[in-house]
């Protein structure tokens, strides 16, 4: 995108490429650690990530990739919760560990609901193994049931 300076050529990437969730995560983030919330939210997280980098090194220590699920729910229709931004962060809460970890993790499609709606699950690897990830979820994938062809429907 042509812009007369970085700052503008960033400013406009990010209004055109990120949608209104994204746009408003990153709002919080940077809310949190500028208003004064520094020592009380990112010392606190960065505890966790550490709790969850090393239960995450505990379980490849037996497992070379671990599968679980993309989303604690099934699919919804498109646009149905975009209104809800509490609904929309926890539709990608079980991502949030191999983020945390700087781990790799694909989701997969694997079937659908009785709706007709796809499901996925997700493989996640240690750092550095993505070629284990990916031949992981290629089984994954090739072992899924067949779909009917998915039917759209509006929120």
């Amino acid at each position: 995108m042509d812009a007369p300076t970085v700052e503008d050529m960033n400013a406009r990437t990010r209004a055109a490429g990120f949608g209104p969730e994204v746009k408003r995560r990153v709002m919080l983030g940077t809310y949190a650690l500028s208003a004064g919330y520094y020592d009380a939210y990112y010392g606190q997280a960065q505890k966790v990530r550490t709790l969850i980098i090393t239960a995450l090194d505990a379980a490849y220590q037996r497992f070379d990739a671990l599968v679980g699920a993309t989303s604690p729910t099934t699919a919804f229709a498109i646009g149905a919760r975009v209104d809800d931004p509490w609904a929309m962060y926890l539709s990608d809460v079980c991502t949030v560990p191999s983020n945390l970890a700087g781990h790799p993790a694909i989701s997969v499609p694997f079937g659908a609901d009785a709706g007709g709606l796809p499901l996925g699950v997700q493989v996640l690897a240690p750092a550095l193994t993505e070629s284990v990830m990916l031949r992981v979820a290629a089984a994954v994938e090739h072992a899924a049931p067949v779909l009917a062809p998915p039917r759209v429907r509006a929120s």
